[in-house]
């Protein structure tokens, strides 16, 4: 799939090491050479600062194969590296929704999650009033979802087939107690892109994913 794709970082980096952390956040598992390509320095540049990142257990290589010669070293994300990106509040969060659940029960929780996703559906409608085509309501749902922290982009194929990334979950301990969450979303979604449209899912963060992934298309 070709594509012309948006981002717009939301959590800025300054120094080199952070600005690792996200190309990596951005593009999953990279060589020390691609790396380089994407902060404009050189392949051993970007080499020695995976190295130190690693020692502190925030990136791991991998090594798969290429062709004949030696092993591909890529770089990835490890648990400690994926958690600074932090997901707002999260220990807070999910001790609330457990409480909610507990006491209220779970008719009282899915009612909160309902109210949470017409509140955002009304939102996003508002600031897509003078979008006209779905590529124009798509570019806005990006705006506004990195507004939220989720890192997302656009993709563009020669089919028509659109693809919304969204590289981080700033509510991911939440939906991973409740998955309603990953449901009002996909939800949402589907009511502001416009009648006719389809979403789907194909990468979910809360299911192992480096990242949520949904394919938009005209429905047939």
């Amino acid at each position: 799939m070709s594509s012309d794709v948006l981002e717009k970082e939301v959590w800025s980096p300054r120094s080199a090491s952070e600005r690792v952390l996200m190309a990596l956040k951005m593009h999953g598992a990279l060589t020390s050479t691609e790396v380089g390509a994407r902060l404009g320095t050189t392949g051993e540049a970007a080499r020695q600062q995976l190295l130190k990142l690693a020692e502190d257990d925030l990136v791991a290589d991998e090594r798969r194969p290429f062709g004949r010669g030696r092993p591909s070293v890529r770089w990835r994300l490890t648990k400690k590296g994926q958690s600074r990106f932090p997901d707002t509040h999260a220990a807070l969060t999910v001790d609330i929704l457990r409480s909610i659940s507990g006491v209220l029960g779970e008719e009282a929780l899915d009612r909160i999650i309902r109210a949470r996703e017409w509140k955002t559906q009304a939102l996003y409608e508002e600031a897509m009033a003078d979008c006209v085509t779905l590529r124009d309501r798509l570019d806005k749902l990006v705006e506004l979802r990195n507004a939220e922290g989720y890192m997302a982009a656009a993709e563009e194929g020669e089919d028509g087939e659109f693809r919304l990334v969204e590289n981080h979950c700033p509510i991911c301990a939440a939906a991973t107690v409740c998955q309603g969450f990953c449901r009002a979303e996909k939800s949402v979604f589907e009511n502001v892109l416009g009648d006719g449209i389809s979403v789907e899912r194909v990468e979910h963060i809360v299911s192992g994913g480096r990242r949520c992934t949904y394919v938009i298309r005209e429905a047939s």
